[in-house]
């Protein structure tokens, strides 16, 4: 099928590499030049593992090409809306201005019996308001809401295989003529067993927000319990353990640490509370208010910790941050905890240094006062304290015996609890872990 996506960020780009791998051809169309050129030539302009390889595969088969002209669009038969929503600034809402420019751009060039599919997360109402929009530039045109459930580090392997997959249609019936359409579109997992469910537009616009605000509750309940188990020299690891081995709470998403980040589930939660309210039903989502305020506070719970692992003062510590990114296998800052932990020890008194195998250019454009090293050796020098806030590989198997050679004094607040304490501990270190005694 020939097929249009429209913005190629993190979602479009890679949407657009899997659907040609799926056997489409496919257009990728933004408004950044620079993106342009960069995905022509098969360079992913984020690190995304497995990105760079699909787009040089795929790019070689014909199937696959980048513009900037919105009329590149003309001639396919399903259109993926794959833009933006980001917070507004100064307000928990999302910002739809990308989505309504992208939509509104596209419609002088669809044909009766286009598809138009939003993957982008909504506000709840979106999709109605952006179908009647359709209906009264193209009749004959239909919207389908289709929410993506990308993991930045596999989002090539979700987006090739899914655990499943979403269609909102009007009426949500299963004899709506789109569904056909974008059963054509994904016959591959289809085929091989991905389960799809078919439902109205509002429930589909829920599905993305619902799945990201129940992760945040359950990474902020376990985070409360850890901040009990630090009240009394409990473990947060254990209890995790043992919690998770019943079925109906499950061990993913259990790991205590400085909170979560990134571009989706901390935007996404303040949204849905937004449009709640917008709705009138904000009473249905307060609890969410504490999701965040839990998450947030991790963040200052963490430079308490530094300040007690180095003394009682930050003042001219040399510390080292392990980690920039929000999460390993990405190089994704936005709302990032380790490099908001990271500021607010700088600006505590301390010297910091900040290390990570992707991320550096992207924090040094968000915080260009903090210093940067792409070496972790380097990094590890004359450091007075270690705070592993990003899990990747490397730091997760650093060797505590190593490692004790190079700092100027053996101490490790562990902020991911990912690390062997016994082992550090007996390498002399001074250890410390988030809800761990």
């Amino acid at each position: 099928m020939k097929i249009s996506v429209i913005g190629c960020g993190y979602l479009g780009a890679v949407h657009a590499a899997c659907m040609a791998k799926l056997g489409h051809e496919v257009v990728g169309i933004d408004v950044d030049e620079r993106k342009v050129t960069e995905l022509s030539a098969a360079r992913a302009p984020f690190f995304e593992p497995g990105l760079e390889d699909l787009l040089k595969d795929v790019q070689s088969t014909g199937r696959l090409s980048f513009s900037s002209d919105i009329a590149s669009a003309e001639g396919s038969a399903v259109h993926f809306i794959c833009v933006g929503t980001p917070q507004k600034k100064g307000e928990n809402g999302a910002d739809m201005a990308y989505v309504d420019a992208a939509v509104s751009d596209l419609l002088p060039h669809l044909s009766p019996g286009d598809l138009v599919v939003g993957k982008s997360t909504v506000p709840v109402g979106t999709a109605a308001r952006l179908s009647t929009k359709i209906r009264e530039s193209q009749p004959a045109a239909h919207l389908l809401w289709n929410p993506e459930f990308l993991r930045e580090g596999h989002a090539v392997s979700d987006t090739l295989n899914p655990d499943r997959l979403v269609y909102g249609v009007t009426g949500g019936s299963e004899e709506h003529p789109s569904v056909e359409t974008l059963d054509l579109v994904y016959s591959a997992p289809l085929e091989a067993g991905t389960p799809r469910l078919v439902m109205d537009l509002p429930t589909a616009e829920l599905v993305k927000t619902a799945a990201n605000s129940f992760l945040a509750t359950k990474i902020s309940f376990i985070n409360a319990m850890a901040e009990l188990c630090d009240a009394v020299g409990a473990d947060v690891t254990l209890l995790a353990d043992a919690i998770g081995m019943d079925d109906r709470i499950g061990r993913k998403f259990l790991d205590a640490g400085i909170g979560f980040g990134g571009g989706c589930l901390p935007k996404d939660i303040r949204a849905f509370m937004a449009r709640a309210g917008e709705l009138g039903a904000d009473q249905a989502l307060t609890f969410l208010r504490e999701v965040d305020a839990i998450n947030m506070r991790r963040r200052t719970r963490v430079v308490e910790i530094t300040r007690e692992l180095c003394g009682g003062s930050l003042l001219g510590k040399r510390l080292t941050v392990l980690g920039a990114a929000f999460k390993p296998k990405s190089d994704d800052v936005r709302d990032s905890p380790a490099l908001s932990v990271a500021a607010q020890l700088q600006l505590q008194g301390a010297v910091v240094t900040v290390t990570d195998p992707e991320a550096l250019t992207n924090a040094a454009r968000r915080f260009p006062e903090l210093h940067y090293e792409e070496s972790t050796e380097a990094a590890l020098r004359r450091a007075d304290a270690l705070l592993l806030l990003t899990e990747w590989p490397e730091y997760r198997d650093l060797d505590p015996y190593d490692a004790a050679r190079l700092v100027a004094s053996p101490r490790i607040l562990d902020g991911r609890n990912v690390l062997d304490s016994n082992k550090w501990r007996a390498a002399g270190w001074t250890y410390r872990g988030l809800g761990r005694p």
